[in-house]
């Protein structure tokens, strides 16, 4: 039986990127509730699926590790033993050959799945300049990236979250991997499945089959958007959105059962490439209340259309094109699972004084410099009033 691999029990068989814990932490960022289909596994170790293969991830101070299983039906095939001591064959050196190339497809799917062309630290820096809160919580939580999941995998676990918790979502997208996705291998006594095709989730009988597994209401949610994708649309509709303008997209993923603006939302931010993308529930509207003072729609009781334009807006001009990502990593900080960072950060009173400090003097150093400006165009003004008067006494 194969085990789940440990990078301290075989280092050569793995292979890495160069990738700082600043550009990504893997326990946060799998476990922020943006997908629902990794695992720890062993102690620092993370084991799921991209790309219908089973992957183990685990990371040092500035490199990325990762192992990758064979599938299930290429496992039962046996190597022949080489001889030792003889010559490399034609076959051995192909066969070199297109492991090397393999590696290079490997590495560029974990580029592309984790966007490290992106520069988080960049960005990390822009946001704390124009946000003091955001600072102070980057400080403690760093590396949460985005990713840039499969747009099937992600439309059909969000719709899963609806009146949902994280744990219970991971069920739930687990069952509906094991009752409908491809099996690709089994790791000690876990069994891993690729995600299912829309094909297969548009057939009638799924809707039966999801109620038998707890999806309750979810169920008709799932089949009769992969039916509705598939009948008006097209297999290549959802990739496509990736092309399309950010409204755009959104609008037309709400025209599915089940997807609402927050689903929406999700699915644009975490699949379709649109960094802008805020999505908003109760959660992130508590934070807008209780840490940036936001008093608009105040009055409202319930999350409406308007409010969840209005929060959204109101982000996206605090934080720029990449507002989606900065809101990404004050709901992970948000998390009762990571509340553990925060109190580990408390212990460092001086850090946050000499913060709130900094904070002090940028907003007098505002202040004063529209001060200053309003008093220079007064001064420029009665100059020029005074230069008006003596002309016309000439």
């Amino acid at each position: 039986m194969t085990r789940h691999a440990v990078f301290s029990s075989g280092a050569k068989m793995w292979r890495s990127l160069q990738c700082a814990k600043s550009e990504l932490r893997l326990d946060l960022t799998l476990a922020c509730g943006q997908t629902f289909r990794w695992r720890e596994t062993s102690e620092g170790h993370w084991t799921g699926v991209i790309g219908g293969r089973v992957w183990t991830l685990t990371q040092t101070e500035d490199t990325l590790w990762y192992y990758l299983y064979k599938n299930q039906d290429a496992a039962g095939g046996k190597n022949k033993p080489k001889k030792k001591d003889t010559p490399r064959s034609d076959e051995e050196e192909t066969q070199s050959a297109t492991s090397s190339q393999d590696a290079e497809v490997e590495a560029e799917m974990l580029r592309d799945y984790f966007q490290l062309h992106v520069k988080l630290g960049d960005l990390y820096r822009e946001w704390g300049a124009a946000d003091c809160h955001f600072k102070e919580i980057s400080d403690i939580f760093t590396g949460v990236r985005m990713l840039r999941q499969d747009p099937t995998e992600c439309l059909f676990s969000f719709i899963c979250t609806s009146n949902n918790h994280i744990s219970r979502i991971q069920g739930m997208v687990e069952r509906l991997c094991q009752a409908l996705g491809a099996p690709l291998c089994q790791l000690d006594q876990t069994f891993y499945h690729d995600f299912p095709t829309l094909s297969t989730l548009a057939e009638s009988r799924v809707e039966e089959r999801l109620r038998d597994l707890g999806f309750g209401y979810r169920a008709r949610f799932l089949q009769q958007s992969a039916k509705q994708i598939l009948d008006t649309n097209g297999l290549q509709w959802l990739d496509s959105l990736r092309n399309v303008p950010y409204p755009e997209a959104r609008e037309a993923l709400r025209t599915l059962p089940g997807v609402g603006t927050k689903v929406a939302d999700c699915v644009c931010l975490m699949s379709l490439d649109k960094s802008e993308a805020v999505p908003v529930d109760t959660h992130v509207w508590q934070i807008a209340k209780r840490d940036y003072k936001y008093t608009a729609n105040n009055g409202q009781k319930t999350l409406t259309e308007k409010v969840h334009r209005d929060i959204g807006d109101f982000f996206r001009k605090l934080w720029g094109p990449y507002a989606g990502w900065a809101h990404s990593v004050l709901f992970c900080a948000d998390l009762k699972r990571f509340q553990n960072l925060k109190e580990i950060s408390l212990k460092q009173p001086k850090k946050e004084e000499e913060h709130e400090e900094k904070c002090k003097e940028i907003k007098i150093k505002r202040e004063f410099d529209g001060q200053e400006k309003k008093t220079k165009s007064k001064s420029e003004r009665q100059k020029k009033a005074k230069m008006s008067v003596k002309t016309e006494e000439v």
